[in-house]
């Protein structure tokens, strides 16, 4: 249980999924800051512990092997104090990993549409999925796949690109606020 400084006190990890560019990064820092609680990142402590990029396991080693990875780590992350913690894009697809969430956390989907993510992805060299003849297809493809997935999760905001990530972290904390299990009011 962490209080913040905004008078309300969160109870379980806030776990952030959703389609690479739909601001899971931004929005948990600013999650975290907004909440007084640690801001964690899947993806950097899975780069920390092999010590080379994703898009490197990816090379070497295979998805397979990376997606094992993921999910030993989030499940370490997941068993610390109560934080706000980003995932890959791909992390909320594996059933253990959702599991892990349901059980350790709150699964929030942050689900921006294909517009806006094209937009903010298309000059990045750094997702692995997206080094393809034509990545517009390939994430058109990835978002038709992964939608009813993370339609799983237990909340869902959606990323209106006009808003500022002041007004998506305030969105994600009302949404969360309407379950005293997840945040409460510090009394």
């Amino acid at each position: 249980m962490v209080n913040d400084a905004n008078g309300l006190t969160l109870r379980r990890t806030v776990v952030l999924v959703g389609m690479m560019g739909s601001g899971k990064s931004a929005i948990g820092r600013a999650l975290a800051t907004r909440l007084d609680v640690p801001f964690l990142d899947s993806d950097a402590a899975i780069e920390e512990a092999a010590t080379v990029s994703i898009a490197e396991i990816f090379a070497h080693d295979g998805e397979a092997f990376f997606r094992d990875r993921e999910v030993e780590v989030i499940d370490r992350l997941l068993s610390g104090p109560p934080a706000v913690l980003s995932t890959g894009g791909g992390a909320f697809l594996a059933d253990r990993t959702r599991e892990l969430i349901a059980s350790k956390g709150v699964a929030v989907w942050l689900d921006a549409n294909l517009t806006t993510l094209w937009e903010r992805v298309r000059h990045k060299d750094t997702r692995p999925l997206l080094r393809t003849a034509d990545p517009l297809a390939t994430l058109t493809g990835l978002m038709e796949t992964r939608t009813p997935i993370y339609a799983l999760a237990a909340k869902r905001i959606a990323i209106v690109p006009s808003a500022s990530i002041e007004a998506t972290t305030q969105g994600v904390i009302d949404a969360l606020a309407q379950d005293a299990s997840i945040l409460e009011p510090t009394t």
